[in-house]
Order: structure tokens, then C-alpha cells, then sequence
């Protein structure tokens, strides 16, 4: 086992902060790097050590693997935690660091390789027994071989790029006719994209939930969820609410599928953190897809088992043995987020700029992991969530109570936020009984055009 005593945080924003904090209460310190544009951002200003790598561009500095060792290097640190975006399922940076001497505070290099690509994950997943959605076995091009293949599992299907995520390279067949044009438009899209024009076919399920499991291995063979989030509320596939647990799963299904998923990550030989998405359709779970890092959403499972999952993951990257057993792990009450963005409510067009005036809202079971300050400017180079609000009760309809008063008290003051879209759908009554699919916010947005 290695006592990591300084910790580099290849990252920003939020989560830049969240791992800081996380760093300092187990006694580690810290070296933040970034940008330019980010000279004057919180986790810069609250860690040990700062470090430039670049300018804004992204691919210039946070993307940019050689800088980052190289601060790795200058700052003698003994880990780095990649976050989430970026470099954090880059299996090429994985094994950089490791080769470094330094270590990486994630999952194995090669599980990063395998389930980054949807088509080995997708294989992977089906071989450890994980239900999948009805489909290719792998990789398609020949048109004739997916129109069969179609006409077997039933339009409509869904024409996915095997690399990448977001939305992108994804295309919906109805008909046969559409389905030699959709596949070049998918494969176009996704080599502009990701680099890789691979794409897979799969039954498209007409109006399912997003239901994921978060799950943790130590490396050696032990491995437990943690229970499920549900992040149907999307907009273009990117996640706008989320809570645990879901409210159409039952305690019987959870503990079911649980532990199908912690069997799996036991078998893989997983370490760290991951989350298993699937969709849920008519009480059925399919396998979508893994991601071998932490989530956005980490926190409102933090809420519910009261286990703190960064300063987990470092434990783990240490040596150690997992907190908890299986057995030990108890869920209780209800958690729900809100991703605050630096957008207009409506448009969704962004509004970087300076922070005139910011009140986080407090009291009992309210968290705001954000790096926003009165006097900070936003930058317009990254991604747009600038704040996220968690709020936590013992049961849902008392989360959702305490999140409309902190919605009421948060303030972000010379910007325009994504605040007024969770103040509206908190008053709508089937995102208030938790009746929402997938599609719902996409027609919930589109009626409020109308």
C-alpha cells in the first residue's frame, strides 16, 4: 500500500473543488492546475499549490497529457485524480501516469480501454451477465446485415457510434428505407467527432427510463453498489435533474439488479468507482453503457449511503480495502440534483460572464458543490454547469419541498442561469409524482414554446 501525501487534480470547476476538499480532510495536499483562464478560479485559490499548463483551449491544457505530468513532476506529487470530462476515461493517461511512478485515482487502465468502447463494453457486459438491449453483437457496415438484423429484433432501432458519447452519431430508424442513409450519416457524424466511424445497431426502446448503478471494486476481486439514480430528465441526452433513489424502483429490483452489477465489477477484477447505465422499460433492465469514473451525480448517492465516494476512490487508489460490505450498505431517504448551468432558461444559448452578486442557499440537508464567487468570471471555453444543488430528505416529497425553498434562496447575480427551468418543473405536477420517461423534458420544454 502507498500513502498518497500529495495529490495533483487534473480538472476544474466544481469537481476540481469537490476533490480538494475531499484531499484536505484526509490530511493530502493538493496541487491544482489551469488554464489561463482560470488563473482565478476557487480550487486554484484554495490548493496547496498551483500549477499553468496552457491557455484556455482545453486541448491546449487540460486535455494537454504532457504538461500535466510534467506538473505531476515539478510539484513532487505522488497521484493524480482525473475528476470527471477530460482525461478521466483516457486509458493513454492512465497508463502514462502509472508509468510515471505516480498513481492513478481511477480503474484499471485496461477497463477504461474496454468499456470506453461501447462495442467491446457492450460484449464485455453481455459476458459478465449484465442484460442487454437487443441488437448487433459488435461492429455493423453492411447495409443488407443491419436491415436483417433489424427486421429480426423489429424497427424502430437506433444506429449508435461505438466511440464517444453526448448524443452524437446517434440516429433513429423507423423504416427500412432510412436505414442505408442513417448509417453514413451516423458513422459521418461520429468520425467527425470521436475520430472513429464505427457504429453498432440496437432495438430502439420506445420510451424508457435512464436508471444507473453506482458501483465500487477494490481491484482484488470485492465489489458492492451502492444503489441506483435515476437521470431520466435530459435535454440532447445531457442529464438536467437527478435523484436516488429512482421512483419506479422497488426495493426488490434494486437489490436484484444491484447485485447482477456487483457481481460483475467482482468478476472484472474492477477498482474504483463506476457507474452501469441502463434503460428500464415495463420492469426490464438493458445494459447501455459503463462509465469508469466518477459522476457528475455522485453526490446524491453520497446523501442517501452517507458515504463520501472521493475520498473513497483515493482510499482504494491507496491499497485499501473497501469501507463497506454489502451487507453494511443502507439506503435512506431521498436526494435529488439540480445541474445549475450558465445558461438562458429557455434558449439554452450560454451566458459566460462576471458574477456580480452569489448566495448559496443553506440549511439542513442543503449542499451547493460549486466554485462560483462574487467577482468571478465565468469562462466562455468550458462546459456551462456552474453550480449543483443536492438537497436531501426522508422522503421524496420532502426533498422536493426543501429543493423549492433553496431554489428560492440561490442567487447568481450579472449572468443568466438554468434557475428558473427547476423552479418551473418543480410546479409541474407529473415531474412532482416522479411520472417522467426519458422523453419527458424534451415535450415538457417543447409545450412551453408553444
Amino acid at each position: 500500500m502507498a500513502k498518497i501525501e500529495k495529490l495533483l487534480i487534473a480538472n476544474r470547476g466544481e469537481i476540481a473543488l469537490r476533490i480538494h476538499r475531499a484531499c484536505h480532510e484526509m490530511g493530502i495536499k493538493t496541487v491544482a492546475v489551469h488554464s489561463t483562464a482560470d488563473a482565478d478560479a476557487m480550487h486554484v485559490r484554495l490548493a496547496d499549490e498551483a500549477i499553468c499548463i496552457g491557455p484556455p483551449s482545453a486541448a491546449e491544457s487540460y486535455l494537454n497529457i504532457p504538461n500535466i505530468i510534467s506538473a505531476a513532476e515539478i510539484s513532487h506529487a505522488d497521484a493524480i485524480h482525473p475528476g470527471y470530462g477530460f482525461l478521466s476515461e483516457n486509458a493513454k493517461f492512465a497508463e502514462i501516469v502509472e508509468a510515471h511512478g505516480l498513481i492513478f485515482v481511477g480503474p484499471k487502465p485496461e477497463h477504461i480501454r474496454t468499456m470506453g468502447d461501447k462495442v467491446e463494453a457492450k460484449r464485455t457486459a453481455g459476458a459478465l451477465g449484465l442484460p442487454l438491449v437487443p441488437g448487433s453483437d459488435g461492429a455493423i457496415s453492411d447495409v443488407s446485415e443491419a436491415a436483417a438484423l433489424a427486421e429480426r429484433i423489429g424497427y424502430p432501432v437506433i444506429i449508435k457510434a461505438a466511440s464517444g458519447g453526448g448524443g452524437r452519431g446517434m440516429k433513429v430508424c423507423d423504416r427500412p428505407d432510412q436505414l442505408e442513409t442513417l448509417m453514413q450519416q451516423a458513422g459521418s457524424e461520429a468520425k467527425a467527432a470521436f475520430g472513429d466511424a464505427t457504429v453498432y445497431l440496437e432495438k430502439y426502446l420506445g420510451n424508457p427510463r435512464h436508471i444507473e448503478f453506482q458501483v465500487f471494486g477494490d481491484g482484488n476481486g470485492n465489489a458492492i453498489h451502492l444503489g441506483e439514480r435515476d437521470c431520466s430528465l435530459q435535454r440532447r441526452h445531457q442529464k438536467v435533474v437527478e435523484e436516488a433513489p429512482s421512483p419506479v424502483i422497488t426495493p426488490a429490483e434494486r437489490e436484484r439488479m444491484g447485485g447482477i452489477v456487483a457481481r460483475a465489477m467482482a468478476e472484472m477484477g474492477y477498482r474504483g468507482a463506476g457507474t452501469i447505465e441502463f434503460l428500464w422499460e415495463a420492469g426490464e433492465f438493458y445494459f447501455i453503457e459503463m462509465n469508469t469514473r466518477l459522476q457528475v451525480e455522485h453526490p446524491v448517492t453520497e446523501a442517501i449511503t452517507g458515504l463520501d465516494l472521493v475520498r473513497e476512490q483515493i482510499r482504494i487508489a491507496e491499497g485499501e480495502s473497501l469501507t463497506l460490505r454489502q451487507e453494511d450498505v443502507e439506503f435512506r431517504g431521498h436526494a435529488i440534483e439540480c445541474r445549475i448551468n450558465a445558461e438562458n432558461p429557455r434558449t439554452f444559448a450560454p451566458s459566460p460572464g462576471l458574477v456580480t452578486g452569489y448566495h448559496a442557499p443553506g440549511g439542513m440537508n442543503v449542499r451547493v458543490d460549486s466554485g462560483l464567487y462574487a467577482g468571478y468570471r465565468v469562462p466562455p471555453y468550458y462546459d456551462s454547469m456552474i453550480a449543483k444543488l443536492i438537497v436531501y430528505g426522508t422522503t421524496r416529497a420532502g426533498a422536493l419541498r426543501r429543493l423549492r425553498r433553496a431554489l428560492e434562496e440561490f442567487v447568481v447575480d450579472g449572468i443568466t442561469t438554468t434557475i428558473p427551468l427547476h423552479q418551473a418543473l418543480l410546479d409541474d405536477p407529473e415531474f412532482q409524482d416522479g411520472a417522467y420517461t426519458i422523453k419527458w423534458l424534451e415535450e415538457w420544454l417543447a409545450k412551453q414554446e408553444d
